[in-house]
């Protein structure tokens, strides 16, 4: 393997290239863990992954309780299998939350609030009940409990870190929080091993080549942590030395068929996200288009080989979409490519494209 082929069997390994899933969990299941605070985003980032796929297909999963949506890892809403879910907050959340203890003084959140407030959460949504976060304001506000400056979001984010609730049904355009232990039937227990060998295969099976830090970075587990799952897990995984990196895949993974390709992936999708490094897809003068101001946000980008070349933006209409594809360089030569990509984007949203614009950023 050479560095040229990292973006290429990413691209598979991720199921954007080759065999792509049949079903929205069947994607979630094998990535491991998709990134989904962008409720949007996320719904493209599965179907992207899909062999035929619309929105209606993943709102649908989700209303079914087959993928889950939760602060799984990093502290950030993920994707998650609902079997795995559990498992992955006894593995990931202790670190989160002795992170948070400076956070909760900054915002004057007790352990007596916390405890409060949890009572009052789980009595409304007991029964199979479920509340719109702004309604979950109101019931703590009516309390006594104060919810602004992110007080009132951070107390719903360390419930759903705890494992007390999860995302439910959207109520229009609303989030819902619904009690975990309703929503998700019982798993088995398995032990702390067991739980970060299965996280370990599958994200090498599902983002390899990648480092040891890479997985470190993309579940939050300490460098000790991601170094014992990659030891369980060896059995069944490959490496590859690459410009003094240990680069590792799941040994399931064949050797590629190099062929042109061109995809467009939304915001926080995996494939830019799911590594600690990314210089191996991404050049470094381009990151500030991506990542515009360095905040954390990531913009809907432009695959072409294998390398991010570009961002793209939408604009939904009365009669369709416009779409604007903006280039780091030029490539008139996959111009049929790119509006190509764009039609797969709009069948997927079930409107038509009224204009794809395709330009050459300057700056």
């Amino acid at each position: 393997m050479n560095r040229s082929e990292i973006g290429y069997r990413r691209l598979r390994n991720q199921r954007i290239a080759g065999d792509r899933c049949e079903k929205p969990n069947d994607v979630v299941r094998h990535l491991g863990a998709m990134q989904a605070q962008d409720y949007h985003q996320v719904l493209w980032a599965i179907g992207s992954r899909m062999q035929h796929a619309s929105i209606s297909d993943i709102e649908r999963s989700i209303a079914n309780r087959e993928i889950v949506l939760t602060w799984a890892m990093r502290g950030t809403i993920h994707a998650v299998p609902p079997e795995s879910v559990r498992s992955m907050l006894q593995l990931l959340t202790p670190r989160i939350l002795a992170g948070d203890k400076r956070r909760l003084e900054q915002l004057e959140l007790t352990t007596e609030i916390i405890e409060q407030s949890t009572e009052l959460v789980f009595r409304a949504l007991h029964g199979n009940q479920w509340i719109s976060r702004p309604d979950a304001m109101q019931l703590l506000e009516e309390a006594g409990i104060r919810t602004t400056g992110q007080r009132g979001y951070h107390l719903l984010w360390h419930m759903a870190q705890t494992g007390l609730i999860c995302l439910g049904p959207r109520e229009g355009k609303q989030q819902t929080f619904v009690l975990l232990d309703e929503w998700v039937p019982p798993a088995r227990d398995a032990s702390r091993e067991d739980v970060l060998l299965q996280l370990t295969e599958r994200y090498y099976a599902g983002h390899g080549p990648a480092t040891v830090q890479d997985f470190a970075w993309w579940t939050g587990l300490t460098l000790s942590d991601a170094r014992l799952g990659l030891q369980l897990a060896k059995g069944q995984l490959e490496s590859a030395m690459i410009d003094d990196r240990e680069l590792w895949y799941h040994s399931s993974a064949e050797g590629i068929e190099v062929r042109p390709s061109v995809y467009l992936l939304p915001g926080f999708d995996e494939y830019l996200l799911g590594y600690k490094d990314r210089s191996d897809v991404l050049r470094k003068e381009h990151a500030k288009y991506i990542i515009p101001g360095g905040n954390g946000v990531f913009m809907p980008n432009i695959v072409i080989d294998g390398q991010v070349v570009g961002v793209w933006k939408r604009k939904v209409k009365t009669k369709g979409l416009d779409l604007l594809l903006e280039l780091f360089t030029a490539h008139e030569d996959r111009t049929d490519e790119l509006i190509a990509a764009a039609s797969r984007y709009g069948e997927f949203m079930g409107l038509p494209l009224l204009s794809v614009d395709i330009q050459v950023i300057t700056s």
